[in-house]
């Protein structure tokens, strides 16, 4: 069976043409005779670009690659722009499966003997069909309350670990044949995506990342996430609130129902500095398949989220370090921007922060040439980390996530409102942000946090000061029983110092008085002596 989907895979590959953006001279030679072995596969597609024979090459190979070209399509800091943009048109276009199949993976997960134990009514035609789940509209018993059924494609598990494996058999192929193989970094973008896709497996984690997501926005006017059904929810089955909404991508159902555009591409900046700088915990795959647009109230719009399987987190230190880079950015100092990445850790502590400093200069200088409205700032992001990787900066998975996002945030703002201005929306934000993180503001607010455990641990504080001053009183008497001990090692060490000494002088003395006419035992006694030396000298250390 891996032998089969090897070949397909190969076969796929060769007849895309994928094989010529290799050039011969970098392939060993058994790799070209095994090409040439394969005449009867050639490039069937030699008018598209490259780009474009990557994407039709993957969508071939079926959902797990599709989904990988998807993810691939986020790491701009490794592809050429026009692989990367091609990347992007991939879609999840993929048949449901059976439903009898769906119905039966739902009454086991659950535990029900029939679906109607649970459901008033279950539509066996889903609803949406993705590479991963589909999902089923139902009406949940005893209320009636409208709900989907997200349902996990039975055997995609077993589908994913083969397609993986294989995977890491042609990027380790890749990494050794390819001159850059080793800056693009194959292998390890193939392992983020199996840690990516399998998480997106477990509905149990998505179900949890909701419901911290819902929690977070629970007040907010300007994201609702939908009640998600934990008692229903397993790995393979998650019931989540049926919401309805336009699709923030439908711009001319929005504007037909008279949605303030202007509003609602702020609040879309609004809730990612939310997420990353508030709760450290952010929706990671806001594309526009997964947001919605409530039509509640148009002057007044709320998104709505959906598909929470991939979410990062930032720790204290990368946000904090991350929110004085963006004002840096925006105060154009380059300085601090090369200091900060230095600082935490992102860039090798021996870099030239100079030569640095000019590479920062060098690509965000042009761009504050033109009209704040004109400038991306993911582009800006984007090219920031490009130009610190040629100073050996690591990749930072958690930054990686976040760039993805921005870019995700920041197009379909300028697609809903194309005068957004998202550093001018951005920068009172980040600024007030900052503020709440230093200054007295900032200290009572630690000190607020931590009076929880300070009271905890105050009735342990007699005691311990008890201990302190037992133990400073102690001190002066175990100082001089360390002095007296040392003293008492360093005596030692003198001691068998001079018996080395003596036993070498001795040793030297049995070499040299055979040369003399007198009798060989005195050399012998020397020696033994010299010998005798040297073993007392080992016994007293």
């Amino acid at each position: 069976m891996r032998l089969t989907r090897l070949y397909t895979i190969q076969k796929t590959l060769l007849q895309h043409g994928l094989d010529e953006l290799i050039p011969a001279k970098w392939l060993p030679w058994y790799a070209r005779l095994a090409r040439s072995s394969a005449f009867w596969l050639t490039n069937q597609y030699p008018d598209k670009n490259r780009g474009e024979r990557i994407r039709l090459a993957l969508q071939s190979l079926g959902p797990v690659f599709i989904k990988f070209g998807q993810m691939l399509s986020t790491r701009r800091d490794l592809l050429p722009p026009d692989i990367a943009n091609e990347l992007t048109l991939l879609q999840d276009k993929v048949p449901p499966f059976d439903s009898e199949r769906a119905q039966d993976t739902i009454r086991k997960a659950l535990g029900l003997s029939s679906l109607e134990e649970l459901f008033e009514q279950f539509d066996p035609k889903p609803l949406a069909s993705a590479s991963i789940a589909q999902v089923h509209t139902a009406l949940l018993k005893p209320d009636g309350q409208r709900v989907v059924v997200k349902v996990i494609r039975p055997d995609i598990e077993n589908t994913i670990h083969a397609d993986i494996e294989l995977m890491q058999t042609l990027a380790l192929a890749v990494q050794k044949w390819l001159p850059d193989g080793k800056r693009l970094r194959p292998v390890e973008v193939v392992r983020e995506y199996e840690r990516t896709i399998l998480d997106e497996l477990d509905l149990l984690l998505e179900a949890s990342n909701g419901i911290q997501l819902r929690r977070n926005f629970e007040e907010s006017d300007s994201l609702y996430i939908p009640h998600i059904y934990s008692d229903y929810c397993r790995k393979n089955v998650m019931v989540m609130e049926r919401i309805h909404g336009i699709p923030v991508a439908d711009v001319d159902a929005l504007m037909a129902q008279g949605t303030n555009m202007q509003k609602l591409a702020e609040r879309g900046v609004e809730v990612f500095f939310t997420q990353v700088f508030r709760d450290s915990f952010f929706h990671a795959d806001m594309h526009p398949g997964n947001i919605f647009v409530s039509t509640e109230n148009p002057q007044n719009p709320k998104y709505i989220g959906i598909d929470f399987g991939i979410v990062g987190t930032l720790n204290r230190e990368d946000k904090r370090y991350l929110a004085e880079n963006f004002v840096a950015f925006f105060n154009r100092d380059y300085r601090k921007v090369a200091e900060l990445h230095v600082d935490s850790g992102w860039v090798p502590a021996d870099t030239n922060i100079d030569e640095f400093e000019v590479a920062v200069r060098t690509v965000c200088e042009p761009i504050f040439q033109k009209p704040l409205a004109e400038i991306s700032f993911g582009i800006v992001l984007l090219q920031l980390f490009n130009t610190a990787r040629r100073f050996n900066m690591q990749v930072q998975p958690q930054l990686v996530l976040l760039q993805k996002t921005l870019l995700y945030i920041e197009g379909l703002g300028r697609q809903l409102y194309p005068q957004l201005d998202l550093w001018k929306t951005a920068k009172p934000f980040l600024e007030n942000w900052m503020k709440e993180q230093i200054g007295l503001k900032a200290m009572l607010s630690k000190v607020k946090a931590n009076l929880p455990y300070w009271s905890e641990k105050m009735p342990e504080v007699p005691d311990l000061l008890f201990d302190t001053l037992k133990q400073v009183r102690q001190l002066p008497q175990q100082q001089q029983q360390w002095l007296e001990a040392l003293q008492q090692q360093q005596h030692k060490q003198h001691r068998s110092r001079r018996y080395q000494l003596l036993g070498a002088t001795l040793v030297i003395v049995a070499v040299l008085l055979p040369l003399y006419p007198i009798s060989h035992a005195y050399a012998a006694g020397a020696g033994i002596a010299g010998a005798l030396c040297w073993l007392r000298s080992w016994l007293i250390r």
